[in-house]
């Protein structure tokens, strides 16, 4: 959590580390005219772009470079920003950011730019995380959500939700205050069909922002077998190049091999696994050790065995040592050497996908069906980025409006879940959030930003 005072001056260098040809200082707060004035001889008019020395106390050359000044509140923090644009060296940089902290700024911490424009209401809680979903972002379909998200998409669906239920509750309330009367104002205010209507709105902002959590998150694969099925040669066919070596040698691959890919605009993190088999090679038995780790954290674990082999007692094993939670799929691989179709099949409650990681034949098949068990949805125009808390606040409104329905006879516990549900909505722009969570949100961005 961020405990330095949001009354600091705060500066830093907001491009990214190493050298480039341009590097940025930015500054933040009151001493920002008095900086300009130290630095540049003197502060230039709000918004204009100045060409001018930056020079250190005894008036020797920094650097030579822009110089913009904007005023409260019409800045990114809402507060007086300086920044100053010069040549991209470490050192330079390095430089100019001591100069400012020497004139009475200090070093600002991480997100800590961002958070006084959401402390300001430049920006609202979701949006201001989607300032770092769009530095992050690792496809060009996770940057499109997180830019829709940076300028108020997902803000503006949940907000007009938050509307809907805000003067539902004040409905509701209002008929506790006429509890004699004999006029049901719960039927005829239609407040069943209303709370079903905005279950079905919630519906839809959750889709899209399960969506967006996938194209920012991704899938995380791990490919888990006995040695010599192909873990590796699927590796690489997924991943298009050779990031694993393949020999017919057993115990080839001892440690995790995590590749980093995208199907469709959605991360795939994939891990290549030590083949699981009874073996006295120390070296080996840690690499086995670290196969199990990784099912752990895994969505989906991909199960290879040789389709000519089929699944025996070692391949059940196997099964049973994985997570009950964690999604499997049977990959009976090598069908170019047992002369079978590639295709999916469900036997038994498992699904079985038969392909070859040589020739690649089926691999369109489990690229289809890996998307298809995460919703993934063809059609990501409107998709919003969003992150797992707020998929937890939206299915929390979700529970919440189904109690509702339940108890749509009592307006007193109507009332109370509708208001619920209105304070778990809030926490997703920023009305309701403790700042605690604030903290951990903003701890996660880089400095500078």
């Amino acid at each position: 959590m961020l405990n330095a005072n949001s009354q600091d001056t705060i500066a830093a260098i907001a491009t990214a580390s190493g050298a480039g040809g341009i590097g940025i200082v930015r500054v933040s707060g009151a001493l920002c005219q008095y900086i300009a004035d130290q630095i540049l001889g003197h502060c230039p008019p709000p918004r204009y772009a100045a060409y001018l020395d930056f020079k250190q106390a005894d008036a020797t050359l920094i650097d030579r470079g822009i110089a913009i000044y904007y005023s409260a509140p019409h800045s990114y923090t809402g507060e007086d920003v300086l920044e100053l644009q010069g040549h991209g060296g470490t050192a330079l940089m390095q430089i100019l950011l001591a100069r400012c902290l020497e004139l009475g700024a200090r070093q600002a911490a991480p997100g800590e730019f961002t958070r006084r424009a959401y402390l300001n209401d430049k920006l609202d809680l979701a949006q201001a995380e989607a300032v770092a979903d769009v530095i992050n972002a690792a496809t060009t379909e996770a940057a499109k959500s997180a830019v829709r998200s940076l300028t108020g998409a997902f803000s503006d669906v949940v907000n007009q939700l938050l509307a809907e239920l805000i003067n539902l509750r004040l409905y509701v309330e209002a008929c506790l205050d006429f509890p004699e009367e004999e006029i049901d104002f719960i039927t005829q205010g239609r407040v069943a069909e209303k709370i079903s209507n905005n279950q079905q709105v919630l519906e839809n902002i959750f889709s899209k922002a399960q969506q967006g959590v996938l194209l920012r998150d991704g899938i995380h694969v791990v490919l888990i077998g006995q040695p010599n099925v192909g873990k590796s040669s699927l590796m690489n066919a997924l991943s298009g190049e050779e990031v694993a070596i393949v020999t017919p040698i057993a115990g080839t691959t001892r440690d995790t091999i995590k590749s980093e890919i995208q199907i469709n605009g959605v991360p795939l993190h994939v891990i290549d696994t030590a083949g699981l088999r009874d073996t006295e090679d120390e070296v080996e038995k840690i690499g086995i050790a670290r196969t199990y780790r990784a099912t752990e954290t895994a969505h989906i674990a991909l199960i290879l065995i040789d389709a000519a082999h089929g699944i025996g007692d070692k391949e059940k094993a196997i099964l049973a040592r994985l997570p009950h939670e964690i999604t499997k799929i049977w990959v009976h691989n090598k069908i170019d050497v047992s002369l079978e179709e590639p295709r999916v099949e469900v036997m038994e409650g498992s699904v079985h996908l038969f392909l070859s990681a040589k020739t690649g034949l089926g691999l369109d098949l489990l690229k289809t069906h890996l998307l298809s068990l995460v919703g993934y949805q063809q059609n990501t125009e409107g998709v919003f980025m969003a992150r797992a808390r707020h998929l937890d606040a939206l299915k929390k409104v979700r529970q919440h409006l189904v109690n509702a329905c339940s108890q749509i006879n009592m307006a007193e516990l109507v009332a109370e879940e509708l208001r619920l549900a209105q304070e778990a909505l809030s926490s997703i722009t920023g009305e309701f959030t403790p700042d605690d969570l604030l903290g951990e949100i903003f701890s996660r961005f880089c400095i500078g930003k």
